[in-house]
């Protein structure tokens, strides 16, 4: 049981591309700097078998959801999933957070089921970080949950994010800003004019620190510490992000293996572009939180090495250490009358164009 003194993470060991040879290596990396910490290993016995720690114990789960799986599959007929035990850790108290690198629409749907939504919160959404040039990560939210939001929806996403970076970064009133093709209030659709209005409203209220509309590159400059946007946008910088350390790796190991001439420059060129690949290796900014649940789930990418899973257990560590859960409750409480209208104003509307 996670008390002021311990923090227990449910681990679900089988989940993403490599399953148990990167899970429990980065388990024990992750034990031998946090001596405060306990983990719940979830998995298949004969997997986990021989791997021990004083302060680690081992879950058994008959099932594993493939990252292929339907949501069907995953959700209604592998109720014994190492996904699942892990996430029915939080919700029973025996764990403050589960980590997992399996399928995300699954993780979702099961986190959902298990742990159900916080009271104000419609739709739960991913937050994850983008690296910037400032040597930072800017927080992301939704990368992928919803494809559709309302702007209350989105106001529900930037109180969320507030409360994640408030807790994981040390900053109390961190900036926001609403991914927009434009920097001017007048510019967007109808949907993303409308959660500006919102988010200035609860900016004047002194509920939220909104920037104004930010632009694609925002994301990357380090404008603001947290972009708002809806899950296809999201989903679709997120990529594109994990496809530009990708590109900067490939044109190194190329470089070096052309002519004497392109390996002379790439010598010249490498400190420079190693130093622009680790600042904005995913790597170090793995671990999503999947937020506006009655518990703290945070999904790791499925392709996660060793130092990747890490960097996951060590911001779900950070999250329940510093009572994530109960910061999203006070920022949505204190939002709630603000949706309240605007949802109220919303309905009245679209009654009328009946």
């Amino acid at each position: 049981m996670t008390s002021p003194t311990s923090i227990t993470l449910a681990v679900d060991c089988m989940g993403g591309d490599h399953g148990p040879r990167v899970t429990l290596a980065a388990c024990r990396r992750f034990l031998a700097t946090h001596s405060d910490a306990r983990l719940l290993l979830v998995g298949r016995p004969e997997t986990l078998l021989g791997w021990s720690h004083p302060r680690a114990q081992v879950l058994a789960a008959t099932e594993v959801v493939e990252m292929d799986d339907p949501l069907e599959v995953a959700l209604r007929k592998k109720k014994d999933s190492s996904m699942r035990v892990a996430i029915e850790q939080v919700r029973d108290g025996h764990a403050g957070a589960a980590v997992s690198a399996g399928n995300t629409g699954a993780l979702m749907a099961i986190a959902r089921y298990v742990l159900k939504t916080m009271d104000g919160i419609d739709r739960p959404a991913i937050a994850g970080q983008m690296p910037n040039f400032k040597g930072g990560g800017t927080t992301m939210l939704d990368l992928g949950a919803n494809v559709d939001c309302s702007p209350e929806h989105l106001l529900q996403f930037a109180m969320m994010g507030s409360a994640l970076v408030s807790v994981l970064q040390d900053k109390d009133q961190p900036t926001v800003g609403l991914l927009n093709i434009g920097e001017e209030a007048i510019k967007g659709n109808e949907i993303i004019k409308k959660t500006g209005e919102l988010l200035r409203s609860a900016a004047n209220l002194g509920d939220l620190n909104f920037h104004g509309n930010v632009e694609g590159n925002d994301i990357f400059k380090g404008t603001v510490d947290i972009v708002v946007c809806d899950g296809f946008v999201g989903n679709v910088a997120l990529k594109a992000s994990e496809g530009l350390a990708t590109m900067i790796g490939g044109f190194l190991k190329n470089e070096f293996s052309r002519n004497i001439f392109t390996k002379t420059a790439a010598i010249f060129a490498y400190p420079v572009l190693s130093a622009f690949k680790k600042r904005v290796d995913h790597r170090r900014y793995n671990g999503a939180a999947l937020l506006g649940l009655r518990g703290l789930v945070f999904k790791s990418h499925g392709s996660a090495d060793e130092f990747a899973f890490e960097a996951a257990l060590n911001r779900a560590y950070d999250a329940c250490k510093n009572q994530l859960l109960e910061r999203v409750r006070e920022r949505i409480a204190r939002a709630s009358p603000l949706l309240m209208a605007a949802e109220a104003e919303r309905s009245s509307t679209s009654a009328k164009t009946l």
